[in-house]
Protein backbone atom coordinates (compact mmCIF):
# COMPACT_ATOMS: atom_id res chain seq x y z
CA UNK A 1 0.00 0.00 0.00
CA UNK A 2 2.71 2.45 0.76
CA UNK A 3 4.51 2.12 -3.09
CA UNK A 4 1.04 3.08 -4.31
CA UNK A 5 -0.09 6.66 -5.12
CA UNK A 6 -2.60 8.20 -3.10
CA UNK A 7 -5.15 8.08 -6.01
CA UNK A 8 -4.54 4.55 -5.96
CA UNK A 9 -4.45 3.67 -3.05
CA UNK A 10 -8.21 5.51 -2.62
CA UNK A 11 -8.97 3.12 -5.43
CA UNK A 12 -8.18 0.32 -3.45
CA UNK A 13 -9.69 1.32 -0.14
CA UNK A 14 -12.91 1.67 -2.31
CA UNK A 15 -12.58 -1.56 -4.06
CA UNK A 16 -12.18 -3.10 -0.40
CA UNK A 17 -14.94 -1.41 0.31
CA UNK A 18 -17.19 -3.56 -1.74
CA UNK A 19 -16.78 -6.66 0.67
CA UNK A 20 -18.81 -8.70 -2.36
CA UNK A 21 -16.53 -8.26 -4.99
CA UNK A 22 -13.20 -8.02 -2.25
CA UNK A 23 -13.82 -11.82 -1.11
CA UNK A 24 -14.91 -13.23 -4.52
CA UNK A 25 -11.16 -12.06 -5.44
CA UNK A 26 -9.58 -14.09 -3.07
CA UNK A 27 -12.24 -17.11 -3.44
CA UNK A 28 -11.42 -16.67 -7.19
CA UNK A 29 -7.69 -16.61 -6.49
CA UNK A 30 -8.06 -19.64 -4.25
CA UNK A 31 -9.92 -21.88 -6.44
CA UNK A 32 -7.31 -20.92 -9.39
CA UNK A 33 -4.08 -22.05 -7.29
CA UNK A 34 -6.24 -25.23 -6.70
CA UNK A 35 -7.07 -25.89 -9.91
CA UNK A 36 -3.19 -25.23 -10.64
CA UNK A 37 -2.32 -27.99 -8.16
CA UNK A 38 -4.68 -30.66 -9.90
CA UNK A 39 -2.01 -33.26 -10.33
CA UNK A 40 -1.80 -33.04 -6.80
CA UNK A 41 -5.62 -33.30 -5.97
CA UNK A 42 -6.85 -36.01 -7.93
CA UNK A 43 -4.56 -38.29 -10.14
CA UNK A 44 -4.46 -41.82 -11.06
CA UNK A 45 -0.66 -42.14 -10.14
CA UNK A 46 0.69 -42.09 -6.88
CA UNK A 47 2.56 -38.57 -5.77
CA UNK A 48 5.38 -40.45 -4.51
CA UNK A 49 6.95 -44.07 -4.01
CA UNK A 50 9.26 -45.77 -1.75
CA UNK A 51 10.01 -49.32 -3.27
CA UNK A 52 13.34 -50.99 -1.75
CA UNK A 53 14.95 -47.38 -0.64
CA UNK A 54 14.70 -45.71 -3.62
CA UNK A 55 11.79 -42.85 -3.93
CA UNK A 56 9.92 -42.42 -7.26
CA UNK A 57 7.84 -39.57 -8.48
CA UNK A 58 5.16 -41.58 -11.09
CA UNK A 59 3.23 -38.29 -11.57
CA UNK A 60 6.46 -36.78 -12.85
CA UNK A 61 7.82 -39.70 -14.27
CA UNK A 62 6.75 -42.81 -16.62
CA UNK A 63 7.68 -45.93 -14.74
CA UNK A 64 7.86 -49.26 -16.28
CA UNK A 65 6.36 -52.43 -14.39
CA UNK A 66 9.67 -54.19 -14.05
CA UNK A 67 11.02 -50.75 -11.98
CA UNK A 68 8.34 -52.38 -9.24
CA UNK A 69 9.37 -55.85 -9.74
CA UNK A 70 6.67 -56.53 -12.37
CA UNK A 71 7.12 -58.67 -16.19
CA UNK A 72 6.02 -56.06 -18.54
CA UNK A 73 8.65 -53.28 -19.86
CA UNK A 74 5.14 -51.38 -20.49
CA UNK A 75 4.31 -48.57 -18.48
CA UNK A 76 3.14 -49.27 -15.01
CA UNK A 77 -0.92 -49.71 -14.51
CA UNK A 78 -1.09 -48.30 -10.54
CA UNK A 79 -4.55 -48.91 -10.76
CA UNK A 80 -3.86 -52.95 -11.23
CA UNK A 81 -4.25 -54.47 -8.10
CA UNK A 82 -1.40 -56.46 -8.97
CA UNK A 83 1.14 -53.85 -9.04
CA UNK A 84 -0.31 -52.03 -6.00
CA UNK A 85 0.56 -55.23 -4.14
CA UNK A 86 4.17 -55.27 -5.93
CA UNK A 87 4.65 -51.59 -4.01
CA UNK A 88 3.06 -52.62 -0.44
CA UNK A 89 5.36 -55.35 -0.28
CA UNK A 90 8.69 -53.40 -0.78
CA UNK A 91 7.41 -49.68 0.18
CA UNK A 92 4.66 -47.57 0.35
CA UNK A 93 2.87 -45.24 -1.99
CA UNK A 94 1.64 -41.77 -1.25
CA UNK A 95 -1.62 -41.04 -3.30
CA UNK A 96 -3.60 -38.01 -4.03
CA UNK A 97 -6.95 -36.83 -2.00
CA UNK A 98 -8.54 -38.50 -5.26
CA UNK A 99 -7.17 -41.38 -6.86
CA UNK A 100 -8.81 -40.11 -10.20
CA UNK A 101 -7.66 -38.33 -13.33
CA UNK A 102 -9.82 -36.37 -15.63
CA UNK A 103 -9.76 -39.31 -18.13
CA UNK A 104 -9.78 -42.55 -15.51
CA UNK A 105 -12.77 -44.55 -15.92
CA UNK A 106 -13.15 -46.36 -12.63
CA UNK A 107 -13.86 -50.12 -13.41
CA UNK A 108 -14.75 -50.57 -10.21
CA UNK A 109 -17.52 -48.82 -9.51
CA UNK A 110 -20.41 -50.90 -8.27
CA UNK A 111 -23.00 -49.03 -10.52
CA UNK A 112 -23.55 -48.95 -14.28
CA UNK A 113 -22.26 -45.22 -15.85
CA UNK A 114 -23.33 -43.08 -15.19
CA UNK A 115 -22.46 -43.74 -11.50
CA UNK A 116 -24.11 -42.03 -8.53
CA UNK A 117 -22.03 -40.25 -6.03
CA UNK A 118 -20.22 -42.68 -4.06
CA UNK A 119 -17.24 -42.74 -1.14
CA UNK A 120 -15.03 -43.19 -4.17
CA UNK A 121 -16.65 -40.50 -6.50
CA UNK A 122 -17.65 -37.80 -4.41
CA UNK A 123 -19.80 -36.41 -7.42
CA UNK A 124 -20.19 -39.31 -9.17
CA UNK A 125 -19.07 -40.42 -12.57
CA UNK A 126 -20.08 -39.36 -16.38
CA UNK A 127 -21.55 -42.31 -19.04
CA UNK A 128 -17.67 -42.88 -19.46
CA UNK A 129 -17.36 -43.87 -15.97
CA UNK A 130 -14.60 -40.87 -15.54
CA UNK A 131 -15.13 -39.33 -12.22
CA UNK A 132 -16.54 -35.21 -11.93
CA UNK A 133 -14.91 -33.90 -9.53
CA UNK A 134 -11.48 -34.83 -11.40
CA UNK A 135 -13.06 -33.16 -14.84
CA UNK A 136 -14.43 -30.14 -12.66
CA UNK A 137 -10.72 -29.60 -10.95
CA UNK A 138 -9.33 -30.57 -14.58
CA UNK A 139 -11.98 -27.95 -16.86
CA UNK A 140 -12.08 -25.27 -14.36
CA UNK A 141 -8.22 -25.04 -15.00
CA UNK A 142 -8.27 -25.20 -18.62
CA UNK A 143 -10.88 -22.46 -18.29
CA UNK A 144 -9.52 -19.93 -16.21
CA UNK A 145 -6.45 -20.53 -18.18
CA UNK A 146 -7.98 -20.23 -21.77
CA UNK A 147 -10.21 -16.99 -20.49
CA UNK A 148 -6.58 -15.63 -19.36
CA UNK A 149 -4.68 -15.90 -22.33
CA UNK A 150 -7.95 -14.90 -24.43
CA UNK A 151 -8.74 -11.60 -22.60
CA UNK A 152 -5.05 -10.61 -22.67
CA UNK A 153 -4.21 -11.12 -26.37
CA UNK A 154 -7.83 -9.40 -27.29
CA UNK A 155 -6.68 -6.09 -24.72
CA UNK A 156 -3.72 -5.94 -26.11
CA UNK A 157 -5.19 -6.10 -30.20
CA UNK A 158 -7.96 -4.13 -29.60
CA UNK A 159 -5.45 -1.40 -27.38
CA UNK A 160 -3.59 -0.96 -30.05
CA UNK A 161 -5.99 -0.74 -33.04
CA UNK A 162 -7.99 1.61 -30.91
CA UNK A 163 -4.84 3.29 -29.76
CA UNK A 164 -3.79 3.91 -33.55
CA UNK A 165 -7.50 4.99 -34.76
CA UNK A 166 -7.70 7.45 -31.81
CA UNK A 167 -4.34 9.42 -31.57
CA UNK A 168 -4.00 9.71 -35.73
CA UNK A 169 -7.65 10.48 -36.33
CA UNK A 170 -8.42 11.61 -39.89
CA UNK A 171 -8.34 9.00 -42.74
CA UNK A 172 -6.77 6.33 -40.59
CA UNK A 173 -9.69 6.61 -37.92
CA UNK A 174 -12.55 6.64 -40.69
CA UNK A 175 -11.15 3.77 -42.75
CA UNK A 176 -10.55 2.05 -39.25
CA UNK A 177 -13.98 2.13 -38.45
CA UNK A 178 -15.41 0.95 -41.72
CA UNK A 179 -13.44 -2.46 -41.34
CA UNK A 180 -14.26 -2.57 -37.63
CA UNK A 181 -17.92 -2.65 -38.86
CA UNK A 182 -17.38 -4.88 -41.36
CA UNK A 183 -14.98 -7.67 -39.15
CA UNK A 184 -18.04 -6.99 -36.47
CA UNK A 185 -20.65 -7.63 -37.92
CA UNK A 186 -19.50 -11.00 -38.79
CA UNK A 187 -21.06 -14.03 -37.13
CA UNK A 188 -18.47 -15.29 -34.53
CA UNK A 189 -19.90 -17.96 -33.59
CA UNK A 190 -20.99 -19.58 -36.53
CA UNK A 191 -18.05 -19.07 -38.27
CA UNK A 192 -15.78 -20.81 -34.94
CA UNK A 193 -18.66 -23.74 -35.26
CA UNK A 194 -17.81 -23.61 -39.21
CA UNK A 195 -14.65 -23.89 -39.16
CA UNK A 196 -14.41 -26.53 -36.17
CA UNK A 197 -16.19 -29.42 -38.01
CA UNK A 198 -13.71 -28.99 -40.95
CA UNK A 199 -10.79 -29.18 -38.54
CA UNK A 200 -9.72 -30.85 -35.81
CA UNK A 201 -9.60 -28.00 -33.15
CA UNK A 202 -7.11 -27.91 -29.72
CA UNK A 203 -6.90 -25.63 -27.10
CA UNK A 204 -4.24 -23.64 -29.01
CA UNK A 205 -6.45 -23.30 -32.34
CA UNK A 206 -9.33 -22.67 -30.20
CA UNK A 207 -7.87 -19.68 -28.98
CA UNK A 208 -6.13 -18.55 -32.22
CA UNK A 209 -9.38 -18.38 -33.66
CA UNK A 210 -11.58 -16.74 -30.87
CA UNK A 211 -8.84 -14.16 -30.34
CA UNK A 212 -9.16 -13.07 -34.40
CA UNK A 213 -12.87 -12.27 -33.70
CA UNK A 214 -12.72 -11.41 -30.10
CA UNK A 215 -10.65 -8.01 -29.85
CA UNK A 216 -12.98 -5.55 -30.64
CA UNK A 217 -14.43 -5.13 -27.43
CA UNK A 218 -12.17 -2.52 -26.32
CA UNK A 219 -11.66 -0.87 -29.56
CA UNK A 220 -14.11 1.88 -29.05
CA UNK A 221 -12.88 2.73 -25.35
CA UNK A 222 -9.61 3.29 -26.20
CA UNK A 223 -10.00 5.01 -29.00
CA UNK A 224 -12.69 7.85 -27.41
CA UNK A 225 -10.12 8.22 -25.09
CA UNK A 226 -7.30 8.83 -27.47
CA UNK A 227 -9.34 11.05 -29.48
CA UNK A 228 -10.39 13.13 -26.12
CA UNK A 229 -6.76 13.14 -24.72
CA UNK A 230 -4.67 13.97 -28.13
CA UNK A 231 -5.08 17.38 -28.49
CA UNK A 232 -4.33 18.49 -24.55
CA UNK A 233 -1.43 20.49 -23.74
CA UNK A 234 0.93 18.18 -22.61
CA UNK A 235 0.74 16.00 -26.14
CA UNK A 236 1.27 19.41 -28.33
CA UNK A 237 4.03 19.94 -26.42
CA UNK A 238 5.24 16.70 -26.11
CA UNK A 239 5.04 16.88 -29.76
CA UNK A 240 6.79 20.18 -30.54
CA UNK A 241 9.67 18.71 -28.31
CA UNK A 242 9.80 16.20 -30.71
CA UNK A 243 8.83 13.07 -28.71
CA UNK A 244 7.88 10.24 -31.03
CA UNK A 245 4.69 9.32 -31.64
CA UNK A 246 4.88 5.64 -29.91
CA UNK A 247 6.32 7.22 -26.92
CA UNK A 248 3.14 9.82 -26.81
CA UNK A 249 0.77 7.02 -27.02
CA UNK A 250 2.38 5.02 -24.52
CA UNK A 251 3.71 7.24 -21.89
CA UNK A 252 1.34 10.04 -22.06
CA UNK A 253 -2.15 8.91 -22.79
CA UNK A 254 -1.99 5.62 -22.57
CA UNK A 255 -2.45 5.78 -18.58
CA UNK A 256 -5.56 7.51 -19.23
CA UNK A 257 -7.48 4.91 -21.01
CA UNK A 258 -6.13 2.23 -18.86
CA UNK A 259 -8.70 3.44 -16.29
CA UNK A 260 -11.43 2.17 -18.69
CA UNK A 261 -9.93 -0.72 -19.60
CA UNK A 262 -9.08 -2.31 -16.52
CA UNK A 263 -12.75 -1.59 -15.45
CA UNK A 264 -14.04 -4.18 -18.10
CA UNK A 265 -11.09 -7.01 -18.02
CA UNK A 266 -13.26 -9.01 -15.70
CA UNK A 267 -16.30 -8.49 -18.03
CA UNK A 268 -13.83 -9.96 -21.19
CA UNK A 269 -12.56 -12.60 -19.03
CA UNK A 270 -15.76 -13.79 -18.10
CA UNK A 271 -17.44 -13.73 -21.55
CA UNK A 272 -14.07 -15.83 -22.61
CA UNK A 273 -14.86 -18.30 -20.00
CA UNK A 274 -18.38 -18.32 -21.72
CA UNK A 275 -17.43 -18.84 -25.22
CA UNK A 276 -14.99 -22.10 -24.30
CA UNK A 277 -18.18 -23.33 -22.43
CA UNK A 278 -20.18 -22.51 -25.46
CA UNK A 279 -18.50 -24.07 -27.59
CA UNK A 280 -17.72 -27.58 -25.74
CA UNK A 281 -21.22 -27.84 -24.58
CA UNK A 282 -22.00 -27.80 -28.83
CA UNK A 283 -19.19 -30.36 -29.42
CA UNK A 284 -17.66 -27.50 -31.39
CA UNK A 285 -14.90 -26.69 -28.55
CA UNK A 286 -11.83 -28.84 -27.17
CA UNK A 287 -11.18 -32.73 -28.63
CA UNK A 288 -13.37 -35.58 -27.11
CA UNK A 289 -12.11 -36.33 -23.68
CA UNK A 290 -10.65 -33.51 -22.55
CA UNK A 291 -11.47 -32.06 -19.25
CA UNK A 292 -14.54 -29.54 -19.92
CA UNK A 293 -17.32 -27.77 -17.83
CA UNK A 294 -19.15 -27.95 -21.02
CA UNK A 295 -19.26 -30.84 -21.77
CA UNK A 296 -19.79 -31.55 -18.03
CA UNK A 297 -23.17 -29.83 -19.06
CA UNK A 298 -23.41 -31.53 -22.22
CA UNK A 299 -23.31 -34.76 -20.52
CA UNK A 300 -25.95 -33.68 -17.92
CA UNK A 301 -28.01 -32.69 -20.90
CA UNK A 302 -27.79 -36.08 -22.35
CA UNK A 303 -28.15 -37.98 -19.46
CA UNK A 304 -30.95 -36.46 -17.33
CA UNK A 305 -31.32 -39.91 -15.16
CA UNK A 306 -28.35 -38.78 -13.75
CA UNK A 307 -29.10 -35.45 -12.32
CA UNK A 308 -25.74 -35.07 -10.53
CA UNK A 309 -23.66 -34.16 -13.77
CA UNK A 310 -25.91 -31.18 -14.77
CA UNK A 311 -26.74 -30.12 -11.16
CA UNK A 312 -22.45 -30.19 -10.65
CA UNK A 313 -21.67 -28.65 -14.25
CA UNK A 314 -24.53 -25.78 -13.87
CA UNK A 315 -23.14 -25.11 -10.34
CA UNK A 316 -19.25 -24.47 -11.25
CA UNK A 317 -20.12 -22.53 -14.15
CA UNK A 318 -22.54 -20.46 -12.52
CA UNK A 319 -20.33 -19.81 -9.88
CA UNK A 320 -16.93 -18.90 -11.33
CA UNK A 321 -19.07 -16.53 -13.60
CA UNK A 322 -20.70 -14.76 -10.45
CA UNK A 323 -17.12 -14.45 -8.99
CA UNK A 324 -15.80 -12.56 -12.13
CA UNK A 325 -18.72 -10.74 -12.50
CA UNK A 326 -19.04 -9.54 -8.55
CA UNK A 327 -15.13 -9.01 -8.83
CA UNK A 328 -15.55 -6.76 -12.28
CA UNK A 329 -18.15 -4.39 -10.36
CA UNK A 330 -15.98 -4.08 -7.84
CA UNK A 331 -13.34 -2.36 -9.86
CA UNK A 332 -15.90 -0.40 -12.23
CA UNK A 333 -16.84 1.12 -8.64
CA UNK A 334 -13.63 1.41 -7.54
CA UNK A 335 -12.07 3.70 -10.94
CA UNK A 336 -15.60 5.46 -10.81
CA UNK A 337 -14.80 8.68 -9.43
CA UNK A 338 -18.22 9.61 -8.35
CA UNK A 339 -18.28 6.57 -6.01
CA UNK A 340 -16.94 7.43 -2.40
CA UNK A 341 -16.21 4.61 0.15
Amino acid sequence: MSKLSPINQARWLKFKHNRRGYWSLWIFAMLFVISMCAELIANNKPLLVSYKGELYTPFLVNYSETTFGGEFKSEADYQDPYVINLIDKNGWALWAPIRFSYNTINYNSPSPFPAPPSASNLLGTDDRGQDVVANILYGFRISILFGLMLTTISSVIGIAVGATQGYYGGKVDLIGQRLLEVWSGMPTLFLIILLSSVIQPNFWWLLGITALFGWMALVGLVRAEFLRTRNFDYVRAARVMGVRDSKIMLRHILPNAMVATLTNLPFILCGSITLLTSLDFLGFGLPLGSPSLGGLLLQGKNNLQAPWLGISGFFIVAFLLSLLIFIGEAVRDAFDPSKAY
